[in-house]
């Protein structure tokens, strides 16, 4: 980030005078014709941390999008989420021949404050996504979302009442859980990008449990861990799992942690104390509990088949 400015955009107002658009027509909640942005750079990078939550869909973008740790693809029409305090880093590569389109949905957390959105817009993962699996959304996927931006446009440009921040807050409640949806579809039908990180995965898990001292000393992976090296949020992680294989994370790291302890079973003279201890459990009786748990017979009785 060195010699880089950044922005600060605290307000919806601040992102629409950075991006050379009118002033908005509500302070807390905006929907931006993306044909319309014009960054203000002098050269082709930008780089700002916005205040406010973004929800976006760009297509034909001729340069890189960068959002948390990672960059999104944008050589298809797909929609990403920003959060608040988040940083962002667009390379822009302006072409007369191809223009960029779509729309963002701003939305400042004043907007919601004190309703139930507020706590719920939290717990939407992919707000919190730090790699590059953003939603791609089919035409169909894409018609149902714009219908229910239309109707925010409509009443956050028309006469403001009594009910128009409950609509609004409704319609875009109705916008995200939409989004979910279409999320769960992807993680079904992205079939190659999910192998892959189920490839990865099992083998991150074979070079931790293949590593015993280690064990000793750190105790078993966490799903934080496994999401770091995996370069995605442990919420998103768990939910590509669980919608690929039925399990959780902790699912998949207990299941090596059973093969692992079968391995020492079967082929050492180790107590199973001494297992519990190398596999990085502090009490055998927690190991012996878990084991149980999982192959329905204690180690003992697992070893003596073996005798």
């Amino acid at each position: 980030m060195k010699n880089k400015k950044i922005f600060t955009c605290n307000t919806i107002s601040d992102f629409h005078k950075m991006c050379y658009l009118p002033k908005p027509e509500h302070p807390l909640v905006s929907l931006v014709d993306y044909a319309l942005v014009d960054y203000q750079t002098d050269g082709n990078e930008i780089c700002w941390i916005q205040n406010f939550y973004s929800i976006g869909l760009k297509r034909d973008i001729q340069g890189k999008f960068r959002y948390g740790q990672q960059e999104y693809d944008f050589d298809e029409g797909l929609i990403a989420f920003v959060a608040p305090g988040q940083l962002v880093d667009i390379i822009v590569e302006k072409s007369d021949e191809v223009k960029p389109s779509g729309w963002v949905l701003l939305i400042h957390p004043d907007f919601i404050w004190n309703t139930p959105l507020a706590t719920k817009i939290k717990q939407y993962d992919f707000f919190g996504y730090s790699v590059n699996e953003a939603l791609f959304v089919s035409e169909k996927e894409e018609n149902i979302l714009n219908g229910i931006l239309e109707n925010i446009h409509r009443e956050y440009h028309g006469n403001i009442d009594a009910f128009s921040q409950n609509i609004i807050i409704a319609q875009i409640e109705l916008l995200l859980n939409y989004c979910e949806r279409f999320y769960q579809r992807q993680f079904l039908t992205r079939k190659k990008t999910s192998h892959q990180v189920l490839v990865k995965l099992e083998q991150i898990l074979d070079d931790y449990f293949g590593k015993d001292n280690d064990l000793i000393d750190t105790g078993l992976p966490t799903a934080q861990q496994l999401a770091d090296a995996l370069n995605m949020s442990p919420n998103y992680l768990s939910s590509l799992l669980k919608s690929l294989t039925g399990q959780t994370t902790l699912q998949h790291i207990h299941n090596k942690l059973i093969e692992k302890a079968k391995e020492k079973l079967s082929t050492t003279n180790l107590t199973v104390g001494e297992i519990a201890y190398e596999l990085g459990f502090e009490h055998p009786q927690s190991f012996s509990k878990l084991f149980k748990q999982k192959t329905q017979q204690s180690p003992v009785e697992f070893r003596a088949k073996f005798n």
